[in-house]
């Protein structure tokens, strides 16, 4: 079984994949946040992954204090809120020997599966830690579904509660989390694998995943029903553009 990341935008099937590979065996990590409303089936993501991954995020952001004096400095997003902050391209994470040792001891624990739409913009600071063959599985589906989920995820989600976080600047955050995993990937096709949420719930997706690690994958934690977003709003052409490579990178036709 090949150690794996699985990386895309939240509200994009992560957390589908993730319980996918749980299911067949994969460790997802020691302490996963339980599920909620959005994720009823869990969202497969370890507290310890999701907090070094916001001490990463925090050095290429504003700081915020603690408290309601945070809450009250509009547009800052505080601890465990990072992910939905869309980070411009030209800014990398910078780690530390501390946090270098935090993700050493979180990827001893083999076979992984580790899930955060954060590793978008962190994965740097993994890469030198993993395991030589580990692949990194890429989820995603439409931007505009997808901006759509994230909106109701910030209105329900009591964590979330106080961020600003409109249409434009949500569909800005998944332009730019695959625009890094596009980046990252040219030149390393043979660690990469691309999957469209649909071919995940229609079946293919799962084979070509299990062939991709190497693992005997089950599927009873797919379910057709967690496909619940209808959004066909328009995006802008730079989005549209992201779209149609990553359909391009994982064979799955779309409609223009």
């Amino acid at each position: 079984m090949r150690n794996c990341l699985v990386l895309g935008s939240g509200r994009s099937g992560t957390s589908m994949v993730a319980g996918t590979l749980a299911a067949s065996g994969y460790r997802t990590g020691e302490r996963l946040w339980p599920g909620g409303p959005a994720n009823p089936r869990g969202f497969h993501e370890d507290r310890e992954v999701n907090a070094i991954n916001e001490a990463l995020l925090a050095t290429v952001l504003p700081w915020v204090p603690p408290g309601r004096l945070g809450m009250r400095m509009p547009g800052r997003l505080g601890h465990l809120q990072r992910w939905l902050a869309p980070i411009p391209l030209d800014r990398a994470v910078r780690t530390t020997p501390r946090i270098d040792r935090r993700i050493a001891a979180v990827v001893a624990r083999t076979p992984y599966a580790l899930k955060d739409p954060r590793f978008c913009t962190t994965l740097s600071a993994w890469r030198p830690h993993l395991a030589p063959d580990t692949g990194f599985v890429v989820v995603f589906r439409e931007p505009a579904r997808t901006v759509t989920s994230l909106l109701r995820e910030v209105d329900q989600a009591r964590y979330l509660r106080g961020v600003d976080l409109d249409r434009e600047r949500a569909e800005a955050l998944w332009r730019l989390n695959y625009q890094r995993v596009l980046a990252r990937a040219t030149d390393e096709g043979d660690r990469w694998l691309f999957l469209h949420y649909d071919q995940v719930l229609e079946g293919s997706g799962l084979g070509r995943l299990g062939e991709f690690l190497g693992a005997e994958l089950v599927a009873d934690f797919l379910d057709a029903g967690l496909r619940r977003s209808t959004d066909e709003l328009l995006v802008t052409d730079e989005t549209a553009a992201v779209y149609a490579e990553l359909c391009q990178r994982a064979e799955h036709h779309h409609v223009h």
